[in-house]
């Protein structure tokens, strides 16, 4: 019971506080669950097919190939690589971090996954043709030739920040989910 507590005690602390705000102002919870409603649709339209390529990667990907177009010594293929699978992924953020995940049980190196992660973040496609449409071409170009360099640039200082033996820990609860 103890354990049951403690993993979902986020969860149950929300559930306290709607049901304190239901007695409060119904018209406030009601929109609340109301949003909390089109958040849960929306990431049930999102994380299936996030999974379902996540196995297929998992399972079609060999590590040997990922370490070697990934890994350490991967050098600027490695971030290459990253950028654009980053840039080429669909969805919010959060989708990017199960693969980040997979990417960790398949010894990509953990610059590459922060550059993945950042660019998936700031340099999609779809947004990048939004913007060549919507905001002209020197606008978008130029958004992109800044962004491309800060993230990496960004990846290499939280790189900085992170310990060896912090890193090991993300690849051993990585390797465990």
């Amino acid at each position: 019971m103890k354990n049951i507590i403690k993993r979902y005690k986020f969860f149950i602390v929300t559930v306290i506080i709607m049901s304190i705000i239901f007695l409060i102002d119904f018209n406030v919870s009601k929109k609340a669950l109301s949003i909390v409603g089109y958040s849960f649709k929306e990431m049930l339209l999102v994380i299936p097919p996030i999974f379902v390529l996540l196995g297929l990667l998992d399972i079609w990907v060999p590590r040997e190939t990922m370490i070697k177009y990934m890994g350490e010594g991967s050098g600027i293929k490695g971030v290459a690589l990253a950028i654009i699978l980053g840039s080429a992924a669909a969805g919010p953020l959060y989708g990017a971090f199960p693969i980040a995940a997979v990417f960790m049980k398949k010894g990509v190196k953990f610059s590459n996954i922060l550059i993945f992660i950042g660019a998936w973040s700031t340099t999609k496609i779809p947004m990048f043709l939004f913007e060549l449409s919507s905001l002209g071409t020197k606008f978008a170009i130029t958004r992109l030739l800044i962004d491309i360099p800060g993230i990496i640039i960004i990846a290499y200082i939280l790189l900085r920040f992170v310990t060896k033996e912090e890193i090991k820990e993300l690849y051993k609860n990585a390797e465990n989910l």
